[in-house]
């Protein structure tokens, strides 16, 4: 058997691209938002409800993808969600109403919650300790390429077909990689073009609690009983809404507050997506930068880098300062890499703290938290914009990162469960 040199490389491409796929799938719905609301008569607030449909079922299916995906495991499982969201995204065509688009939209929420879990499960199976938050970066990356490629393809399916087109391209698209990823994906233990030295390489590099397959799982209950647990989720809970309001309402404020149309949508919303990439890729390499300037340990590592991220977010905070749409784009752009340099720290903070057996159901509840937030915050936007205005809701995301990088500074220990359990059981028995 021919074996494959950096076969881990070509592992996490393909997570990448479900992640690609997955936000495009996402994503249309925003680009298509100005053709949407004018066609179908959707005021800004019903938009917002077909958003918190979404967020609403990503948000409560979170920790049930994630369990089910310690269960079935990353291949099976991964799939199964996968073919769910490209079959009700392509049924998003069916709808003619502010409320069938809510429920179609709400479905795809449901199946893609399963997707960064997946992710994460499949980095912290294939990589080494050092190199996890440079795969979890070049994944996450996906999300950031899909939001990037969807105004483009969306406005020419619209002017080549109809906005409907644009659904069921993305469904389709979704649906073939869902059968490349059961036909190319296995376990490094199961994959025979991987060299014995790779596998070394993954499997030495691992912490002592992804290197085995403990019985000890811990239960929904236990992790939420963890002051760990929390030390990501309430940093993810304040930090999320930056990126659900980036996904879901650039094209329409550039439609509602510059008068920008469908040609300067396509030209304009996915430049905020290109330095969320870019954040995505260098978030991943600050970790281990980190710890060689600075001398600090993975977790500490991960901290700074939320940190830089939450006090770049000041920058599109102060949009309402402006009146240039092209200053409005740049800040978002600042926005854009800072959100996603921040992310890519917090989930893998999971992989760091949790063992193999619960890191995809712990990452499933802290990104419940997270999208709990999105959820409520999409109200809040679809409520306001057309009153107060956007600004001032650019400015609540930037205070609410600063406090997420507080909330992880001083909640969160800077070792893994299993070494905090371990030197709590030492304690107890000198005691």
């Amino acid at each position: 058997m021919r074996k494959i040199q950096g076969l881990r490389w070509y592992m996490i491409a393909l997570v990448t691209m479900g992640t690609i796929l997955g936000y495009l799938t996402r994503n249309t719905i925003a680009a298509a938002a100005p053709t949407l609301m004018q066609e179908l008569h959707i005021s800004t607030q019903q938009y917002s409800y077909i958003i918190a449909a979404y967020s609403a079922c990503y948000t409560i299916m979170q920790p049930v993808a994630g369990y089910v995906l310690d269960v079935l495991g990353t291949k099976v499982g991964y799939a199964f969600f996968a073919v769910a969201w490209a079959i009700f995204c392509g049924a998003t065509a069916l709808a003619g109403s502010w409320g069938g688009l809510a429920i179609a939209r709400g479905a795809v929420g449901a199946a893609e919650a399963a997707m960064i879990p997946a992710g994460l499960k499949a980095s912290s199976e294939w990589f080494p300790a050092k190199e996890r938050s440079i795969a979890v970066g070049y994944f996450n990356v996906g999300s950031s390429i899909g939001g990037m490629i969807a105004p483009p393809l969306v406005v020419w399916a619209i002017v080549m077909h109809s906005w409907q087109m644009a659904f069921i391209i993305s469904g389709v698209l979704s649906f073939a990689w869902a059968m490349a990823w059961l036909i190319f994906y296995k376990h490094p233990r199961d994959q025979k073009h991987l060299s014995e030295e790779e596998r070394e390489y993954i499997i030495g590099g691992q912490e002592a609690q992804h290197q085995t397959n403990n019985s000890k799982k811990m239960s929904a209950w236990k992790i939420l009983q963890n002051r760990q647990f929390w030390g990501i989720a309430l940093p993810r809970f304040l930090a999320e809404p930056a990126w659900g309001t980036f996904n879901a309402w650039i094209p329409l404020f550039m439609f509602k507050a510059y008068g920008f149309d469908l040609k300067h949508i396509a030209m304009f919303a996915w430049m905020p997506m290109l330095f969320a990439d870019l954040g995505c890729i260098v978030g991943g390499y600050l970790p281990p930068f980190f710890q060689r300037v600075f001398g600090v340990n993975l977790i500490v590592s991960r901290k700074l880098v939320v940190t830089m991220g939450a006090i770049l977010m000041i920058a599109p905070g102060t949009i309402g300062l402006f009146t240039s749409p092209y200053v409005a784009i740049a800040l978002l752009c600042v926005g854009g890499f800072a959100h996603q340099s921040l992310s890519g720290a917090l989930i893998t903070l999971s992989s760091d703290v949790f063992g193999r057996n619960e890191v995809a159901t712990a990452n499933g509840l802290t990104g419940m938290a997270a999208w709990t937030a999105s959820t409520l915050f999409a109200l809040v936007v679809g409520a306001l914009a057309d009153t107060l205005g956007f600004s001032p809701l650019f400015a609540a995301l930037a205070v609410f990162d600063i406090l997420g990088a507080i909330v992880i500074w001083t909640v969160l220990q800077n070792k893994p469960i299993s070494e905090l359990n371990d030197s709590q059981k030492s304690k107890q028995a000198l005691a």
